[in-house]
C-alpha cells in the first residue's frame, strides 16, 4: 500500500465497526444487520471508511485456508492496509489470527482498545470480546485501515 495514504481515525473505525454488532455469522456476507462472516466485517468497515472495496472477493469455501496454499488474507492485508508496527496493540487495528504455526491467517477483527477487539465467529453474532492469551497468541498480522478519502 503506498504510503502516500496516512492512518484512518481510529474512534471512526471502533464507531463503524461497533454498528455492526449483534449483526448474525454468514459466511461470504458483508451486510451490517443482516449477515456477515470476519472478513464481511472488515470489507464493510472499509467501505464505511474508503467507499468502494479496492478488490473483488473471489468465492471462498469455509476451508479455504486448509485447501490453499500461501498465505492470502495476510497477503490482501499487505496489499491494501497499512502496516501497524510493534509496540502496544493500536485501537482500530485489524488484527489477523493463524489457529496453529504453519497455517495461513484465517480469521480477523478489529481491536477496540487494549485487550478488546470486535469479531464474526462461526455460529455466533459479530461481537466485542475480551482479547484473551489464547487470542493473542494467535495474532498473525497487524495492520490499519487507510484514510483513502483524504
Amino acid at each position: 500500500m503506498s504510503a502516500a495514504f496516512r492512518p484512518a481515525d481510529p474512534d471512526r473505525v471502533i464507531a463503524e465497526a461497533r454498528l455492526w454488532l449483534g449483526t448474525p455469522y454468514a459466511h461470504q456476507a458483508s451486510l451490517a444487520g443482516i449477515g456477515c462472516d470476519c472478513l464481511g466485517l472488515i470489507r464493510g468497515v472499509w467501505r464505511a471508511l474508503n467507499g468502494p472495496e479496492p478488490a473483488r472477493m473471489p468465492a471462498y469455501t469455509p476451508f479455504w485456508a486448509e485447501t490453499g496454499s500461501g498465505d492470502p488474507l495476510l497477503a490482501m492485508a499487505e496489499r491494501h492496509l497499512l502496516p501497524a508496527g510493534p509496540g502496544p496493540l493500536a485501537p482500530g487495528a485489524v488484527l489477523l489470527f493463524r489457529w496453529r504455526d504453519g497455517l495461513p491467517a484465517k480469521h480477523c477483527g478489529i481491536a477496540t482498545g487494549p485487550g478488546r477487539f470486535i469479531h464474526a465467529h462461526d455460529g455466533t453474532a459479530v461481537a466485542e470480546v475480551a482479547l484473551l492469551p489464547a487470542w493473542r497468541r494467535r495474532i498473525a498480522g497487524r495492520f490499519l485501515f487507510p484514510d483513502r478519502r483524504s
